[in-house]
């Protein structure tokens, strides 16, 4: 059996003439956090809906849970979702809202519903309507709704849009608990790429209806560009040391006004300050820098 319980083979959508989603090639591991990131317009939306069954491909093959999702279509009671923003009823808190939804699908439970407002922190919340809810609450009570089954699976399109910092932390922390302590493998897009890299194991990146690369966090930090920043007194004579080592402007760094920026040897960065205190040069700072995923994302696509 499949380790991957997402995994599609060059899934694509045309409309008309347009090829929005271009032969993706996807692996979602169990029990990790799968961030999709891209643009708005990437594909990223069409891709889930494909998964989700609420738009068909126009070609390729969906597997879920190892079984090709056209023959077995029992296997999207396994999974929640959230594409759009939920819809609830505005005059009900939120255990009215969920046990409306629960009598529906015909398995209304207290219990369960008292579980998932507990584990989504909506349980002290009891009297409140939903109208009266701040923006991360609904959130949150769209993510019980869509966990109140128990599924394996949850696909969530752009559950953090529009939220205020608090609203970002509070579903991020959920996120995190859901696939950590209950073992929900996630897959989330994003065009907020701090987010994505502050919660995914996995990160996808896509471009054009195209998934350009797959890349665990691991090898996204190995990959990541560093370079020493020096602040100096002496800029001229500070590159003319350089330039006696043998490195190459532009090549090994850069230079303008008080700062050098190191890009390649930057293991002996402690040997190039102490031969610029030597040489009579103040060095005011030395700061290791890294960019982060919004800069590497950037440079990702555009060599792509």
């Amino acid at each position: 059996m499949s380790d991957y319980v997402i995994e599609t083979n060059n899934l694509s959508k045309k409309y008309s003439k347009n090829l929005v989603v271009n032969s993706v090639n996807m692996h979602v591991e169990k029990g990790k956090i799968y961030g999709l990131l891209g643009k708005n317009g990437a594909g990223k939306t069409t891709t889930m809906c494909m998964l989700l069954n609420l738009t068909y491909p126009s070609s390729g093959d969906i597997f879920l849970f190892g079984k090709n999702a056209k023959r077995y279509s029992n296997v999207y009671s396994n999974i929640g979702s959230i594409i759009e923003t939920p819809g609830f009823y505005e005059n009900l808190t939120a255990y009215e809202n969920l046990k409306v939804i629960a009598k529906i699908r015909g398995d209304y439970d207290p219990f369960r519903i008292n579980s998932v407002l507990k584990m989504v922190n909506l349980d002290t919340e009891k009297s409140k309507k939903f109208k009266d809810f701040s923006l991360g609450m609904k959130q949150r009570l769209g993510i019980a709704a869509a966990i109140m089954h128990s599924p394996e699976l949850l696909i969530l399109d752009e559950p953090i849009n529009g939220l205020d910092p608090f609203g970002i932390k509070e579903i991020r922390q959920l996120l995190k608990r859901l696939s950590h302590e209950f073992g929900i493998t996630i897959l989330i897009s994003s065009h907020i790429l701090s987010e994505i890299e502050n919660i995914a194991d996995v990160i996808g990146f896509m471009d054009g209806g195209v998934l350009i690369e797959e890349i665990t966090r691991k090898e996204l930090l190995e990959r990541l560009e560093k370079h020493v920043e020096f602040e100096v007194s002496n800029t001229e004579l500070a590159v003319t040391i350089l330039k006696t080592l043998e490195l190459k402007e532009n090549e090994d760094f850069t230079f303008e006004a008080n700062t050098i920026c190191l890009y390649t040897h930057l293991n002996l960065r402690d040997k190039f300050n102490e031969l610029f205190v030597k040489a009579g040069i103040d060095v005011r700072k030395v700061n290791l820098c890294e960019e982060n995923l919004e800069e590497f994302f950037t440079r990702f696509v555009s060599n792509n």
